[in-house]
């Protein structure tokens, strides 16, 4: 089996992507040097779909891009797991959020909250699959593995979330 990857530089810090020949495995919130080993597999860089997830990513991180349209291997996904963020994938799109409790009936497991929450913590595919939509009932960030900054930030540049005060002041006027 082969495999690609790229590094993407973006504001919420380096991202590695991995792919196989039909579709992105993993986005990684870190370098290369942190990701790679974990693979079992040779692996090729800035290759296939490794490489179009990078440049889609960019377009993304760059104000260009609204949807991805990279393919994703649900098939390594198994259950309630692909089923939740394949729902997420294909029902919040670009600039709005959704509760935990939300996406559960949107799953179709409305007594599945705290499931959804695990299985946003566990997404292979964050951005590409965008857990960072999905916020708590309450109207707080909830969770998210890269940290609740990089969560805001991806927020903001969604427009789903206001600039801090600082951020405006480093755009400039």
């Amino acid at each position: 089996m082969s495999l690609s990857w790229s590094a993407v530089s973006s504001p919420v810090g380096e991202l590695t992507v991995v792919a196989g020949e039909t579709g992105v495995r993993q986005v990684a919130f870190a370098g290369p040097e942190a990701v790679l080993g974990a693979h079992d597999a040779e692996l090729d860089r800035g290759t296939g779909v490794a490489a179009e997830a990078a440049r889609q990513l960019d377009e993304y991180f760059a104000g260009r891009r609204r949807e991805f349209d990279v393919p994703i291997e649900w098939e390594l996904l198994d259950g309630l797991r692909r089923h939740v963020l394949r729902t997420l994938h294909d029902l919040v799109p670009f600039g709005e959020t959704v509760s935990y409790k939300r996406l559960a009936e949107l799953s179709g497991r409305p007594e599945a909250s705290r499931a959804v929450g695990t299985i946003m913590g566990s997404n292979p595919v964050p951005v590409l699959v965008p857990c960072h939509r999905v916020l708590a009932s309450g109207g707080g960030l909830g969770g998210f593995g890269p940290g609740l900054e990089a969560k805001r930030r991806l927020l903001v540049l969604e427009g789903a979330l206001e600039p801090s005060l600082l951020e405006l002041d480093l755009l400039g006027p």
